[in-house]
């Protein structure tokens, strides 16, 4: 694939690397895999739905570029292990992780933003604190912390000793100030964001960067159902957003691309490493007022 793709924001020579995404055939990880793809690496999309990987894979071999997809659970070690050895056998070892793969589960969620004892209840929509589900709580916390912390284990590894290798995880806005309602979200990303600089400190002499982007309000497959009706008008919680949100828009996948491929290059952000880049149209900067 050409590295003059004039839908990038700049571009990057990443010829004969290795992206590993997981997370990537999501709406913004799928973004960035063909940004990745666009400027040279050879692409390795991860995810539990291995036809839904394979299916982006084959859209940016077919635009010629190299990518395969990879049908791997990132909290099971020994899958990752497994995939670790056949890309590195593939492909080459990984040079830039990005740690994509996380999410939310309904049972993490409070259905009210206020607690109210009159309203309290067992159902989604009134759901206290003090209804929470510890087993949805924890799966949300696994799927965003250890989803990031394990991936980062067994492929960190190839990167050591190596210059130019860097690891890039997802955060959050939840994770600068907790969102109402999804607690479990907002700590497990807060948990991202410090797991983040603490592996930067400790890889800091490795060679391997470690940064993480945090993005703002993007509509995607999981917070659609969230933010528009059926009628594709916004509701209430999407209005707020907007309203704190000093551009007074959602964001567009492909915003995410430029901060990916400055951290991705080594040259562009070599003394770069701890960092949460907000990429979020002002939302984190807004007081409200």
């Amino acid at each position: 694939m050409s590295t003059a793709d004039n839908s990038l924001p700049f571009s990057i020579n990443l010829n004969n690397k290795v992206a590993v995404v997981t997370g990537g055939a999501g709406v913004l990880g799928a973004a960035m895999c063909r940004a990745l793809a666009a400027c040279g690496a050879k692409v390795v999309i991860i995810g539990r739905d291995l036809a839904k990987a394979e299916t982006l894979a084959t859209e940016i071999r077919n635009a010629g570029g190299v990518a395969q997809g990879l049908s791997c659970n990132v909290l099971d070690r020994t899958a990752l292990e497994n995939a670790a050895a056949h890309i590195a056998t593939t492909f080459g070892p990984c040079d830039i992780l990005i740690n994509g793969a996380g999410g939310n589960h309904p049972k993490g969620i409070t259905g009210q933003e206020y607690f109210d004892a009159e309203t309290t209840g067992p159902d989604a929509d009134s759901t206290s604190f003090f209804d929470l589900d510890m087993e949805g709580f924890k799966f949300v916390f696994d799927l965003n912390l250890m989803g990031t912390l394990l991936p980062s284990q067994v492929f960190a590894k190839q990167m050591l000793g190596r210059p130019g290798c860097s690891i890039i995880n997802i955060s959050s806005m939840s994770a600068f100030r907790p969102l109402t309602k999804v607690a479990a979200y907002s700590g497990a990303k807060a948990a991202v964001s410090n797991f983040t600089q603490w592996l930067a400190i400790h890889l800091g002499q490795s060679g391997v960067r470690v940064n993480a982007i945090a993005p703002g309000f993007f509509v995607t497959e999981q917070n659609r159902d969230l933010m528009l009706q059926q009628d594709g008008q916004y509701t209430p919680r999407a209005q707020k957003v907007l309203a704190q949100t000093p551009m007074r828009r959602f964001g567009e996948a492909d915003e995410l691309v430029g901060a990916m491929l400055w951290l991705a290059e080594s040259k562009a952000s070599s003394f770069v490493t701890g960092s949460i880049i907000a990429v979020d149209g002002g939302f984190s900067a807004y007081a409200g007022v």
